[in-house]
């Protein structure tokens, strides 16, 4: 009998132990109403500001304590959804509504939140050569959207409920899906509530002795990526075409955080053979012959921030091989990665642009040896 309860005992203590490693999932909800301006970033769209652009946010934010590792190499950040309504207050841009995924990092004893987020919109009144060619901002009618928000928050003031208020920019395009594509930026000024569900048991942050983070460095990596998508040049009516980028570099990640890359890019734009053919046609000027080499090469130099498996990418890269001249000679890679299969597969999402003009998203699939 002795030994049964003893094993009773040891049976349950390894059943406590068990449960109070298991994770919570803590989450707040969130709603915010904004009022701004579109910014005049192009000249183009200065005839579709016409008034201040209202809406609201929605947002389901999973609170993190430092279960893992990476909440506490990054003090506790939150992630999660985002649904926005947007009224533009102009006849020919309508309404926009849209998806995002988001992170939230915070800073000032947590009294500051930066939110990040990134999805996709319906535009309510697009283009249409016949019914509203007076937008030429948004050429379809989904577009890519990304909204950045720097709020002052108070969480969990009374039984759960918080203030916060701020400004966001909240940006609209199709990244050259279709033309036409000026895109617009929406400046806003956002107040709003938020509850944080079963706040009476939100459990402690976590705080562990990490080891550095310079022991996650690693050696040469070789990657060889393929990418692929479709766009459109800026002459309205051109048609899609796809595009296709193969890609080979060499990175080396120094710590948990941070990965820097270079390698060279190979792209295939059809859209581009198209546009010198056009050229050659309409503007003898141009002393285009039509048959110029539509291809480019490109040297990149790049980084990767990582967030366990996700990674935000960043990359700077320079046209060696350059024989048509379209926008310019420097262009530059944003987007997000995700890694599978102890980091040797990985797939991407990345906007390719030159600065602030957005030449195509690009999905990309590789491999990391």
């Amino acid at each position: 009998m002795k030994y049964q309860l003893f094993a009773f005992v040891a049976f349950l203590s390894t059943c406590v132990a068990f449960s109070q490693e298991k994770e919570q999932k803590p989450f707040s909800l969130e709603a915010d109403y904004f009022y701004g301006s579109i910014l005049e970033h192009n000249p183009d769209i200065a005839h579709l500001i016409t008034d201040h652009p209202t809406g609201f946010i929605l947002s389901y934010n999973r609170k993190t304590y430092g279960f893992n590792e990476w909440e506490r190499r990054y003090q506790y950040p939150d992630w999660g959804f985002s649904f926005a309504y947007q009224n533009m207050k102009n006849q020919y841009l309508g309404k926009n509504y849209g998806l995002y995924g988001h992170f939230n990092w915070y800073f000032l004893n947590r009294n500051l939140v930066i939110r990040l987020g990134q999805g996709v919109a319906y535009a309510s009144n697009p283009y249409d050569r016949e019914k509203n060619y007076i937008n030429n901002a948004y050429g379809t009618e989904f577009l890519s959207t990304t909204f950045l928000k720097a709020n002052y928050v108070k969480e969990n003031l009374y039984k759960g409920l918080g203030l916060h208020a701020g400004v966001s920019i909240i940006h609209y395009s199709n990244a050259n899906l279709r033309a036409p594509n000026n895109s617009t930026n929406t400046w806003a000024f956002n107040v709003g509530l938020s509850y944080l569900f079963d706040h009476e048991n939100f459990p402690d942050y976590v705080v562990k002795d990490d080891p550095p983070s310079a022991s996650h460095a690693e050696k040469l990596k070789y990657n060889f990526v393929f990418r692929f998508g479709w766009n459109e040049s800026d002459v309205v009516g051109q048609g899609q075409f796809p595009f296709y980028v193969a890609s080979a570099f060499v990175d080396k990640r120094i710590n948990y955080k941070s990965t820097f890359q270079a390698g060279v890019d190979v792209f295939f734009a059809e859209f581009l053979k198209e546009l010198i053919y056009y050229q050659s046609i309409a503007f003898p000027d141009y002393n285009l012959s039509g048959d110029e080499d539509y291809k480019r090469v490109g040297l990149f130099i790049g980084h990767e921030l990582r967030f366990n498996k996700v990674a935000f990418v960043s990359q700077l890269g320079y046209y060696v091989y350059y024989p048509f001249d379209f926008e310019n000679r420097i262009y530059n890679r944003l987007g997000l990665k995700r890694y599978f299969f102890n980091d040797k597969i990985f797939a991407s999402v990345t906007v390719k642009a030159h600065w602030a003009k957005a030449e195509g998203v690009e999905f990309g699939i590789g491999v990391r040896l």
